[in-house]
């Protein structure tokens, strides 16, 4: 039996509106929450029984079943779901929170995606030598400036204004992923010979420092989705397969290693919250440097 037999779950979206905007977090995270709830009610409504004391549990083992989906994203569907819920329940819309003592899907925190190799960085250098001083070519140069070298996250270069470059005193001022405020970055030389060479070529002298050049957007702030699309499509040209959070992957890397394996002096490069992440990171590099030693522990074994 139905707890709200005439809960409006045909209208998922406008409902989905009306909880998550008065949600405090970022717009990209509410337009990411209204996206992700809308197959929560889509499930609910397709069940025919409305929200009943089992619908979460029910649309966690619909989501296990999903084997096209990673562990990561069905936690981010279970986790709007969440929210959707425990708000009407906040609000006495439903009269129980059904999400009590349903756990998420356990998730290996080792990374599952490889990052950047120094041979494609490499390969990444002498492609962007070859291309013409375009304001396009200008715009691609900066952005993998900002990811290989600065480490910075789609997002936090999306957010940045001309306004948050103090390319003089070679900073940048970032507002990071989970933050209030803008923090200082420092930035390394090339960087900043980079930015400078781009806002030259394209003329951005105030507001968003990466804006769209397209007839369709021309002039707006860049997307993530846009970042995404320029970078995947020069890696897909010199036949890397990785994706654009692969330079971050390379640029904590390298970091580690150059700082033979010191967490603190590399976190605040990384801004990473805690260590537990870069110990991740640490441990797959110690990981494969262990290799050869592993493989020498059986030469002479064959089995041809």
């Amino acid at each position: 039996m139905s707890l709200l037999p005439n809960f409006p779950i045909q209208n998922p979206h406008s409902i989905a509106k009306q909880v998550f905007d008065l949600r405090d977090v970022s717009e990209e995270t509410r337009k990411d929450y209204k996206y992700r709830v809308s197959l929560f009610l889509h499930f609910v409504r397709g069940s025919g029984n409305g929200i009943n004391v089992n619908s979460y549990l029910e649309f966690k083992r619909h989501l296990a079943d999903k084997n096209n989906y990673s562990v990561s994203t069905k936690n981010k569907y279970l986790a709007a779901a969440k929210i959707f819920l425990k708000e009407l329940n906040r609000r006495l819309i439903l009269p129980a929170d059904i999400t009590l003592n349903i756990k998420s899907f356990s998730q290996d925190k080792k990374h599952k995606k490889e990052g950047i190799t120094s041979e494609e960085m490499s390969r990444l250098i002498l492609r962007l030598k070859d291309l013409p001083s375009t304001p396009q070519s200008a715009r691609l140069k900066a952005l993998l400036a900002l990811l290989a070298l600065q480490g910075l996250r789609q997002i936090e270069i999306t957010r940045l204004n001309v306004g948050d470059l103090d390319l003089v005193a070679k900073l940048a001022f970032i507002h990071g992923k989970g933050r209030d405020d803008k923090e200082p970055v420092s930035l390394h030389p090339e960087t900043v010979k980079t930015l400078k060479e781009y806002l030259k070529i394209s003329k951005v002298a105030d507001g968003p420092l990466f804006t769209s050049i397209s007839n369709y957007h021309k002039n707006g702030r860049l997307t993530t989705r846009a970042v995404r699309k320029i970078i995947v499509k020069l890696l897909k040209e010199l036949g890397i397969e990785k994706s654009v959070h692969g330079f971050r992957h390379y640029f904590t890397t390298t970091l580690i290693k150059t700082y033979k394996g010191d967490l603190l002096e590399v976190a605040q490069y990384t801004r990473h919250k805690g260590l537990e992440m870069l110990q991740v990171y640490n441990d797959a590099i110690k990981r494969e440097a262990d290799l050869p030693r592993f493989y020498s522990a059986f030469d002479g074994l064959s089995f041809d």
